[in-house]
């Protein structure tokens, strides 16, 4: 599988987009890869969709979500997560809590539209 990520302008800085329409994040070393591909090209704001994520990751007792996003935190890449999650939040209530936590963060935010995604990166 071709990773492609793209490059969007945005004031003066890039945001990565990936493009694919395969889950590209299995596992944590998967996100680690992503984070070295977008921080390489000295990107720090990044788009991905809940496609591109295991479903796993939306399983909060596996710890695999919070392995993933502490890793995002920690090279400090903001991220924006494009998907439709109220069928996932109403069947966990801890999910629900997790993203609304997350979202009022800056680092990691759900969202539901690519320019949902912009404006927070607007934010900065």
């Amino acid at each position: 599988m071709e990773l492609i990520i793209d490059k969007i302008l945005i004031g003066d800085s890039y945001i990565a987009e990936v493009k694919t329409d395969e889950c590209i994040i299995n596992k944590l070393q998967d996100s680690l890869d992503l984070i070295g591909n977008v921080y390489y090209d000295g990107m720090d704001m990044l788009i991905m969709y809940q496609h591109q994520i295991t479903p796993d990751f939306f399983v909060l007792k596996n710890k695999l979500a919070g392995e993933i996003l502490q890793k995002f935190s920690n090279y400090r890449i903001k991220l924006a997560i494009v998907g439709q999650f109220s069928e996932l939040s109403q069947q966990s209530k801890s999910l629900r809590n997790f993203m609304l936590e997350s979202n009022k963060g800056n680092l990691v935010r759900f969202v539901s539209s690519k320019q949902e995604a912009m404006e927070f990166f607007k934010k900065k």
